[in-house]
């Protein structure tokens, strides 16, 4: 179990809650469920709906589309903000490479908090620009090395 401190401490480094006030970030911490994964456990199937994001706190996962793996994430990234946002399906499944520890965060706490302080939204479209980014130079690299015809 995470402590207040150790809370604010986390979701400081998260990149989607940099240069956001600490009052506000104790408040939201506050908020956010703890939740427990085993190793190799399915945290989210790509398909189901989504309305939550996730904070590692501990721990590896995968994202990965059926055995092609996209990333690993380790402890301060965060996973979901897709889903979180507009509630469609997941794109990728997460599964957790060791027991892991994560804080989950709501669509609706996610609305509220950006209704307080809009630089939460700036911060996930940065993130989620930054990740398009990673994906297309992978997939330049593919279609470059003649692997990424499989892709299309």
């Amino acid at each position: 179990m995470l402590t207040s401190v150790q809370r604010l401490l986390l979701i400081q480094k998260v990149p989607i809650f940099e240069e956001l006030r600490d009052d506000f970030l104790v408040r939201l911490a506050a908020t956010m469920e703890e939740l427990s994964f085993p190793a190799k456990h399915t945290i989210v199937k790509q398909g189901d709906e989504g309305r939550s994001l996730y904070i590692l706190a501990s721990g590896q996962v995968r994202v990965h589309i059926g055995d092609r793996e996209l990333v690993k994430l380790k402890k301060e990234d965060c996973f979901g903000e897709m889903a979180v946002l507009d509630a469609e399906p997941r794109s990728a499944s997460v599964t957790s490479l060791d027991p892991c520890e994560c804080l989950m965060l709501t669509q609706q706490q996610l609305y509220e908090a950006i209704e307080e302080t809009p630089g939460v939204a700036v911060n996930i479209i940065r993130l989620l620009s930054r990740r398009i980014r990673e994906l297309n130079q992978q997939i330049n690299a593919l279609e470059s090395s003649g692997q990424g015809r499989s892709l299309i």
